[in-house]
This record gives C-alpha cells, sequence and structure tokens, in this order.
C-alpha cells in the first residue's frame, strides 16, 4: 500500500465521525489529513432545558507522511502537537478530556530508537487540578512496506485503527 492509497483509506475511516481537512497547515508543518471529533453527553430532568450535569470528550488527529523520519523531525511534531493544546482545547467546566493524535506515516523506519521513543512517549495536562479536564498527547508509527502500528502509551488500544 503506498501513502495515497493509505491517506484515502484513512480519510474514508476517519469520516464518519471526525470533520477532515485535506493539506492542512498548522504551525508552518503541512498536514495530509487533520480530523475533528467532538462529543457531548448530558443528563436532564423532565425536559432538555433542565440539565443535571453534561461533559464533552474531543479527539483531534494530525496525520503526516514523511518520506524520512529523523529526531530532529520528531522533535518538531512533538512540539507542535504540544502547542496546538493551547489553540484547540478550551477547558471550562464541562470539558471533561481531550486527545491530540499525532499520526506518522513512514514507508519505512529501521532507528530503533526513534520507534523506542515513540513507545515510551506520554504527554498529559491537566486544567484546574483536573476540574475542567485534561489532555493528552499521543503518537503513532504507520510503516507502510511492514504493515505494521507502532503507539505510545495512551493509545495502544487503537492501534490497530491504523493497520494498514
Amino acid at each position: 500500500m503506498n501513502f495515497n492509497e493509505y491517506k484515502n483509506w484513512m480519510k474514508n475511516k476517519l469520516s464518519r465521525t471526525f470533520d477532515i481537512k485535506e493539506d492542512y497547515e498548522y504551525k508552518k508543518v503541512k498536514f495530509d489529513l487533520f480530523g475533528t471529533f467532538k462529543m457531548r453527553n448530558e443528563k436532564y430532568m423532565a425536559s432538555k432545558k433542565f440539565v443535571i450535569y453534561a461533559f464533552e470528550n474531543d479527539e483531534y488527529c494530525f496525520l503526516k507522511y514523511y518520506r524520512k523520519l529523523d529526531e530532529d523531525i520528531l522533535n518538531n511534531l512533538i512540539t507542535v502537537l504540544k502547542s496546538s493544546i493551547l489553540d484547540y482545547v478550551k477547558p471550562h467546566h464541562e470539558h471533561m478530556s481531550s486527545i491530540i493524535t499525532g499520526v506518522i506515516v513512514v514507508d519505512n523506519l529501521k532507528d530503533e530508537k526513534l520507534i523506542k521513543r515513540i513507545k515510551k512517549f506520554s504527554y498529559q495536562k491537566g486544567f484546574m487540578f483536573g476540574l475542567k479536564g485534561w489532555v493528552d498527547v499521543a503518537l503513532v508509527l504507520v510503516l507502510l512496506n511492514e504493515k505494521k502500528v507502532i503507539t505510545s502509551k495512551r493509545v495502544k488500544k487503537v492501534g490497530a485503527f491504523y493497520q494498514p
């Protein structure tokens, strides 16, 4: 599977629940796909006007193809993903959680040091001691030639979703 096939396949999968933008530029990085998902749950009594409680969960997916991945590119991507918290996550009393997922697509990668770093990557930020929710930043590495997915700790369960 080449990258264009993978991109179209992921676009079709994500578009079921995400709002998708192609060739999305953020912080001078051109992402091949960008998706946003927003979910709101609420409990009400008698009428929807009388909300007892509500909570929101959001997800942002940044997908980027690299011909070659190295330490500098990975550091830059992580910095961009962390800085996206300020622009996309708006904590308030009904915000429960957000996740920002960086999906890195390469043909192949032999650098075990980078693979190990992606597996161990974890970043979480709480807002007002968790009262206004939290955000997780996660990484997913897709190796097209090997048809393999490597994920950071927080998104191990969803790794199969990105499997080519």
